[in-house]
């Protein structure tokens, strides 16, 4: 079969979801930016540094993952992890009683105000054939990041008050959904945290998570690219079918099923085949052989490759480097 044309990074993802032929599988890798995500300013121009450094077919927008919960009055610092994630030093959540407290949020404002303006920054700096997408949490997730992750026990123990404030988290989701869209975002990388089995019960998951999600992806455009991010080693993976997404990521490395099963099972685009752990420690050579495997397990159709989750921060740019090559350097 004659390999298609070069592609552009649009047109090959644009391929990759819907199955058909291309030069090449896209690729992208992301990490967190520590101390460099606080400020429209600073986070755009980290972005676009990490693109321009290893070419992407596709922008993950990394704001810091405790973003949702600022405006909230959470309090955070970066103490040094692996992953750039930041240690929360005040949930606004301590008692059940204390999900009466928040309040609705105009987004455009506060934390939330900056991480769209630097949605649109990136925006406006990025390539124009190169999608962004921008990190959307799951009203769930969120919850759990309120509330130091008492969200489960609440469910069980006080569901109706966390029942209203989910109603409230997911329509401040939606907003965030509506204006990041307004402000260039192609589409969104939908993470959840809480559909994986070793957290919560699958009835349960449907009732708190299921249920919220869908009204938040309900805001999203039809023709919005979305990434629905299954968090966990456990993850609920046959509940995708109910989200209207385009593109499946999960810990395929880690944890079943594995990247072309997951393929066969959701019939859809699957991105993976990076170990998101090993990448930091592995040889550029063991990098470059993961992908390769990967891209020959799925025949390279309906696949960007991708780590399973976040890669660590000090994770060597000759690693990157390999996977990218690995990619572009075809079968």
């Amino acid at each position: 079969m004659t390999a298609p044309s070069p592609m552009s990074a649009r047109e090959r993802v644009q391929a990759a979801i819907a199955g058909q032929p291309v030069d090449r599988p896209p690729v992208s890798l992301w990490q967190h930016f520590p101390e460099r995500d606080q400020t429209a300013e600073d986070l755009a121009a980290a972005t676009i540094d990490w693109q321009r450094r290893f070419g992407f077919d596709l922008v993950k927008f990394m704001p810091p993952g405790d973003y949702p919960i600022i405006d909230w009055g959470g309090v955070t610092v970066y103490e040094g992890a692996r992953g750039g994630t930041r240690t929360t030093k005040r949930f606004p959540i301590s008692a059940p009683g204390d999900w009466a407290s928040l309040k609705p949020l105009d987004v455009r404002q506060g934390f939330n105000g900056r991480v769209i303006a630097a949605v649109d920054r990136t925006r406006s700096a990025l390539e124009p054939d190169v999608p962004l997408l921008h990190t959307i949490f799951s009203p769930l997730t969120v919850a759990m990041k309120l509330s130091n992750a008492q969200a489960v026990e609440h469910s069980r123990s006080h569901p109706d008050e966390l029942r209203h404030a989910l109603e409230l988290i997911a329509d401040v989701t939606r907003q965030c959904v509506k204006a990041s869209r307004e402000a260039g975002a192609d589409g969104f990388f939908f993470a959840t945290q809480c559909a994986d089995e070793s957290v919560m019960s699958l009835d349960a998951y449907r009732e708190f998570g299921l249920t919220f999600d869908l009204a938040v992806l309900a805001a999203v455009p039809a023709d919005a690219i979305v990434l629905l991010h299954l968090h966990g080693t456990r993850p609920m993976f046959d509940l995708q079918a109910e989200y209207p997404v385009q593109i499946v990521n999960w810990h395929d490395r880690r944890a079943e099923p594995s990247l072309p099963v997951g393929r066969v099972r959701s019939g859809r685009c699957v991105a993976g085949g990076i170990n998101e752990q090993a990448i930091a420690t592995a040889s550029a050579e063991a990098v470059a052989a993961e992908v390769t495997e990967a891209i020959a397990a799925t025949d390279g159709r309906g696949l960007i490759v991708a780590p399973g989750c976040v890669i660590p921060i000090d994770t060597p740019a000759a690693n990157i480097k390999a996977a990218v090559s690995a990619v572009r350097a075809g079968p």
